[in-house]
């Protein structure tokens, strides 16, 4: 798949913007501040709904705007789809399809793909769990986009059942628990099915983040030293990928933990709580992995996220959001090698020098609101 065409209207710093776009690589180059990383956010806004530099969307809405506008025509296979979304901080954002509007935002996922390197991706070996939860959850939204339903429903049961746990340890233990057995069985439900998915998803993707690592550092230590991700839960339970499983098994753990869970007013098991333990041979890569071998690590992440996608059949959109600026020459070379077959690639970076010479392809410059295709010398 590839974008054609992006419309932006009040996004970040960009009053209007109407950008032509062609499949294979196009280099987006300008001075820190400029605009390019918020052309590739945008797209990528479109297949996450979310921003891989922000947590919320006031950002994204350009200062003294109300709302944003994103817009992008899209091929793919011999489909072509207009897509768009519209953000307005405090109110629902709006999606459409071809014009059509639809219920609900997240209805719009699935219909672009897209896998974003960035330099904020050394979180996922650095980071908190957190970090690393929501690298698992916005890949298994990517592949199965009925699961962002899942995960909603799993964070609205999680803030009822909190709510209940905080007013019984306020009024007294055992006191306003009347329905804590409903948000239990709710809690469980949707817990279970995520839990069954990440494990799934992380068996997929062992042996693709086995062979990107390989890849991106090619060194000799790599060739001897495994990277793993190897999941870390909050309870116990059987080596099962039964949703049904382990829904019981989370449901046991919590009615064993509820007088802890009461005594604290938060629910102490469940994914919310879960890890991935990322690993180099024998040792953890937090705390022991080399600043390099990080760096190769995160980026086998996300190689092995874009590998896992077009098993699946497709070719997601890869933006490589400033990242060649951190590398050092091998690795810069050994990504470029690995990605130049993808059907886009779009990338950015403060000067063209930094950009492999295989992912240059087509220049664009940014400057104060403007994208100018270097060699036409016309604003796009």
């Amino acid at each position: 798949m590839h974008v054609t065409h992006l419309s932006l209207h009040d996004f970040r710093s960009y009053p209007e913007l109407e950008l032509p776009l062609e499949p294979g690589a196009s280099a987006f180059i300008g001075a820190n501040g400029q605009g390019k990383t918020n052309l590739v956010e945008a797209i990528d806004y479109l297949a996450t709904l979310g921003s891989h530099r922000v947590a919320a969307d006031a950002p994204l809405v350009r200062v003294g705007a109300e709302r944003a506008v994103v817009r992008a025509s899209v091929e793919r296979g011999d489909r072509t789809a207009l897509l768009e979304i519209e953000i307005t901080p405090g109110r629902s954002n709006r999606a459409r399809v071809n014009r059509g509007p639809l219920p609900r935002p997240r209805d719009l996922l699935g219909w672009l793909r897209s896998v974003v390197f960035s330099p904020e991706d050394l979180r996922l070996v650095k980071g908190d769990p957190s970090d690393r939860r929501h690298f698992l959850d916005a890949l298994l939204i990517l592949r199965s986009p009925r699961f962002a339903g899942v995960r909603a429903d799993y964070d609205r049961a999680l803030r009822q059942r909190n709510s209940l746990l905080k007013t019984a340890r306020q009024a007294g233990r055992g006191k306003g628990l009347e329905t804590l057995d409903v948000w239990d069985g709710q809690l469980a439900a949707y817990g279970g099915e995520l839990l069954a998915a990440r494990l799934a998803l992380l068996d997929e993707l062992g042996p693709y983040l086995a062979a990107a690592y390989r890849d991106v550092a090619a060194s000799a230590a790599a060739e001897r030293t495994a990277a793993v991700a190897e999941y870390k839960p909050s309870f116990d339970h059987p080596d099962t990928r039964d949703r049904d499983v382990l829904r019981e098994a989370m449901a046991e753990q919590m009615r064993e933990r509820r007088r802890d869970e009461i005594d604290r007013g938060v629910s102490l098991v469940g994914p919310h709580r879960d890890d991935v333990v990322l690993s180099l041979g024998d040792l953890p890569a937090k705390g022991y992995a080399s600043h390099g071998e990080s760096w190769s690590f995160a980026l086998a992440l996300r190689l092995a996220s874009y590998d896992l996608l077009r098993a699946d059949g497709d070719d997601p959109i890869l933006i490589l959001d400033d990242v060649f600026a951190e590398l050092d020459r091998d690795r810069r070379s050994h990504l470029a090698d690995r990605v130049t077959e993808a059907e886009q690639v779009l990338v950015t970076a403060a000067v063209a020098e930094d950009v492999p010479t295989g992912l240059r392809g087509r220049r664009y410059d940014v400057a104060a609101g403007t994208a100018t295709r270097a060699e036409e010398a016309t604003d796009a």
